[in-house]
């Protein structure tokens, strides 16, 4: 299934006069919720700006409690109850100042806002000289591990990347450059040698007709977000087909539903004849990032949302939705019906962590992402998802691991694996996430792991996370690239 491009909501000229004539109004008030900041933005509308301010919000790992939407007509009130990854309120002044530009900055089309707030904003825009390299693939243990030493040992720099899995289908995104050049491949020759390893990789223990990709393609002008282009590539590859739903009775948390192998997530899908529009209801466990999700999927699959509520109550999110597809269509028909459901439940679930998450802080270099995951494989653990980033020098990366025996990792495997890659191992607890230090006698230049307990459902709402801080910084990596003919 291929994700078309969605066309802009309207006549574009008349959106931009609109936009001269009222500018966007962006309030940031600490004074009306006792526990959150509000955000109110009052702006002209247009298809896809509510994602737009969503993704703003959650590229600064920001926590958007509940959130009123209203953009009927030519205009949009939306309101979003935001708090930091600890539960504080926004109060950093230039933090404030930075919201208010880059959601302003969304309604003029590619944000060149300045970053001015120090470790809380990632740059606009890494550099766009990387290369991109995108792949689906049925999951195996070990495929990251072989695709990385394919990379190295081609001399592929890899700068930063993405990985998912999801019903047994796994995508990834990997940036990287040149190791002598250091920046984009041109050279066709060169770039056909890597794609061809990559596919031999990909297809080595595939069965005959099973659906697999790699590409690899350059900086364009278009540029979408690196989260959502995963979202995109996920769906193309039908991750979705295995989500079905099970009927759930109110009266049972979600550990219940859980232990009985349900899915977590619910849709409802009804339709509000008088108005004109499909009420969709989506039921879930909450985490960060949700609405992100939610939105994305709901924009890729071309429906406009006119009017929304989102809340939670305890570790439950609620999000209601009146929509239309972009032509003014309701879900009439139950094939519409079924895949709206079945997207929308794939989406809330990528961001599932089974595993063990793995945080990891060194020196970077060009073949450490390869030398890492073979750590992990000659260990027999196996990567169910992955974030890795470069901070200057350093490079860091999020690891969820877990055993490829089904078992839970135990702590020999953990200490080999400390060994191996050497430095601090800071083990967090599983319930308060607060991380408790186990020093090593190896030096303070040393990489350093941090080790954490999740779950294994849901990405846990956490404390402090120095991973998290340092792969903030790579969230505004663009994914949409034009192919490289060879």
């Amino acid at each position: 299934m291929e994700i078309a491009a969605y066309k802009p909501y309207g006549d574009h000229e008349f959106e931009s006069l609109i936009e001269r004539i009222h500018p966007p109004r962006v309030c940031i008030d600490n004074d009306a919720c006792r526990d959150s900041t509000i955000v109110k933005v009052d702006s002209a509308n247009k298809h896809g700006i509510l994602l737009e301010m969503v993704q703003v919000l959650t590229d600064l790992d920001l926590l958007i409690l509940r959130s009123y939407i209203c953009s009927d007509g030519g205009w949009l009130m939306d309101v979003f109850h935001v708090t930091d990854q600890l539960g504080n309120k926004i109060t950093d002044e230039s933090l404030i100042h930075y919201i208010e530009q880059a959601i302003c900055a969304s309604r003029r089309g590619p944000r060149e806002v300045q970053a001015s707030v120090g470790r809380y904003v990632r740059p606009r825009h890494v550099s766009m000289e990387h290369t991109a390299m995108e792949m689906t693939a049925t999951d195996r243990p070990g495929l990251f591990s072989e695709i990385s030493a394919v990379l190295a040992e081609l001399g592929c720099h890899v700068s930063g990347a993405v990985a998912w899995t999801h019903n047994n289908r796994a995508a990834c995104i990997v940036y990287m450059e040149d190791e002598l050049k250091h920046g984009t491949m041109l050279d066709p020759y060169r770039v056909a040698q890597i794609q061809a390893q990559l596919e031999n990789v990909v297809e080595a223990h595939h069965y005959e007709g099973e659906r697999q990709s790699v590409r690899l393609a350059a900086p364009a002008p278009s540029q979408t977000h690196t989260e959502r282009r995963l979202h995109q590539l996920m769906a193309a590859d039908r991750d979705y087909e295995q989500c079905c739903s099970c009927g759930y009775d109110s009266s049972e948390d979600v550990a219940q539903r859980q232990k009985k192998g349900c899915n977590s997530t619910e849709v409802k899908i009804e339709n509000c004849k008088e108005k004109g529009y499909s009420i969709v209801t989506v039921r879930s466990i909450d985490r960060p990032k949700l609405l992100f999700d939610t939105i994305c999927t709901l924009t890729d699959l071309q429906y406009v949302v006119f009017h929304a509520s989102i809340s939670s109550f305890e570790s439950i999110a609620f999000q209601e939705y009146y929509v239309r597809h972009q032509n003014g269509w309701t879900l009439d028909s139950e094939s519409e019906r079924s895949r709206m459901t079945q997207n929308l439940k794939a989406a809330t679930e990528r961001r599932v962590s089974h595993g063990l998450r793995l945080d990891v802080t060194t020196q970077n270099r060009v073949g450490l992402l390869a030398d890492v995951t073979r750590v992990f494989r000659e260990n027999g653990l196996s990567i169910s998802r992955a974030e890795i980033g470069v901070q200057g020098e350093q490079a860091v990366g999020t690891f969820y691991v877990k055993d490829t025996s089904g078992q839970a990792v135990n702590p020999e495997t953990l200490e080999i694996v400390r060994r191996e890659i050497g430095g601090t191992v800071l083990v967090a607890n599983e319930f308060s996430g607060r991380p408790s230090s186990q020093p090593s006698t190896s030096s303070n230049t040393s990489p350093s792991i941090s080790i954490s307990s999740s779950s294994g459902k849901q990405d846990d709402k956490p404390g402090f996370s120095l991973g998290s801080m340092f792969w903030s910084q790579l969230e505004w990596l663009s994914s949409n690239f034009r192919p490289i003919k060879s």
